[in-house]
């Protein structure tokens, strides 16, 4: 199984925490997953708010690939529908050629109202703009060449300086949460990317829809999904679930505040159906604190061997999958994340390695 820690850059949940020391935590944890064997590091873009603030991702893993020379760099995900696909491509590729072919390039339309709005730009044009980007960026880090005349990118055909110079297929990721991004991801031959929101079970039909719409407009089997999800690993249950329930806690509620999850303007977004649906299902299962219940059902926390079990569990109801874990967040204490880190990979990483090889060892056979 390929595994990958994603950084979340947050300061909510944190008293009087400076973004220096925020960035300094992440940095610190990064250097030690790329020492620990984790296979890439990973980020998402946001902007301005405490939930989370990598303005930049690409600029962020070009630097990461110089300092980490054996660990694969990651977007999850670059959002496509703030930025000109030109611009998102060539620097790609610089980021490629600078890190040896390293770079795993993942997209996303964006979800939060107040981020479109300080970019002057309408969630209502988000699934256009990503539909109309995405496959020319796609085309572009493929072939060296963009170009588009769709409604909203008139590009003129121009190769792109440097050239591509390794191949991209199977490092193509998009966010997939709803079912049209479920299709958008399929379309384009991405793996999809999953977070640990809710008790897999529900998520297994859309997953399952996911692959069979790869298999109609591709004719292969569909790449695996990647689960991105934060992680509590300490040495007893007990500990772990009370440091779950305060800090995957903090983390939902974050993320409630961030993306106003309990409010009614998604159901007048177009194209964000879904997240609407979302929302007056939480609103069913209790508020923020129904959902806090459901992420502690999916999400991993506890033991070693409490991990295993549900990533266990998770395979065999999912398949195969590429797992994305996160350790500081929700105000969690470094101590704490450093902790879940080396621990996690100290008993966790290897038996998730070990599936894939005896995988392969079982397809030779």
């Amino acid at each position: 199984m390929d595994v990958g820690m994603m950084m979340v850059f947050a300061s909510y949940g944190w008293e009087d925490c400076p973004d220096k020391r925020v960035w300094e935590e992440e940095l610190k944890l990064a250097a030690l997953a790329a020492d620990l064997g984790f296979d890439c590091l990973w980020s998402a873009e946001h902007h301005f708010n405490d939930y989370s603030f990598v303005p930049d991702n690409l600029h962020l893993m070009t630097h990461l690939a110089a300092k980490h020379p054996h660990i694969d760099v990651g977007t999850a995900a670059v959002i496509i529908p703030w930025h000109d696909p030109l611009r998102v491509a060539e620097n790609a590729l610089v980021l490629d050629l600078l890190s040896g072919g390293r770079l795993r390039f993942g997209m996303g339309r964006g979800l939060a109202r107040r981020e479109f709005e300080a970019f002057r730009m309408s969630m209502d044009e988000s699934r256009e703009r990503f539909d109309e980007a995405a496959p020319m960026i796609i085309e572009a880090l493929r072939t060296g060449f963009i170009e588009g005349n769709g409604k909203f990118y008139k590009q003129p055909r121009i190769e792109l300086r440097p050239r591509p110079q390794h191949s991209f297929d199977g490092r193509i990721y998009a966010v997939a949460s709803s079912e049209d991004s479920v299709n958008s991801a399929a379309k384009l031959g991405a793996h999809m990317v999953m977070f640990a929101d809710r008790p897999w079970e529900m998520r297994l039909p859309v997953i399952e829809r996911g692959r069979e719409q790869h298999r109609q407009y591709h004719g292969t089997e569909p790449p695996t999904v990647m689960m991105t999800e934060f992680v509590i690993c300490g040495e007893d249950n007990a500990s772990a679930e009370e440091e779950a329930l305060r800090y995957q806690g903090k983390f939902v509620e974050s993320n409630f505040h961030h993306y106003e999850f309990l409010g009614s303007h998604f159901a007048s977004v177009k194209g964000y159906d879904s997240y609407q649906q979302k929302a007056d299902l939480a609103r069913k299962a209790g508020g923020l604190e129904g959902a806090i219940k459901g992420f502690m059902q999916a999400a991993s926390w506890g033991t070693p061997e409490k991990i295993l079990r549900g990533l266990e569990k998770r395979r065999e109801l999912l398949g195969a999958f590429e797992l994305n874990v996160a350790f500081r967040f929700g105000g969690t204490p470094f101590a704490v994340s450093e902790r879940g880190i080396r621990l996690f990979a100290k008993e966790v990483l290897p038996v998730l390695k070990s599936w894939g090889k005896e995988k392969a060892r079982q397809a030779a056979e």
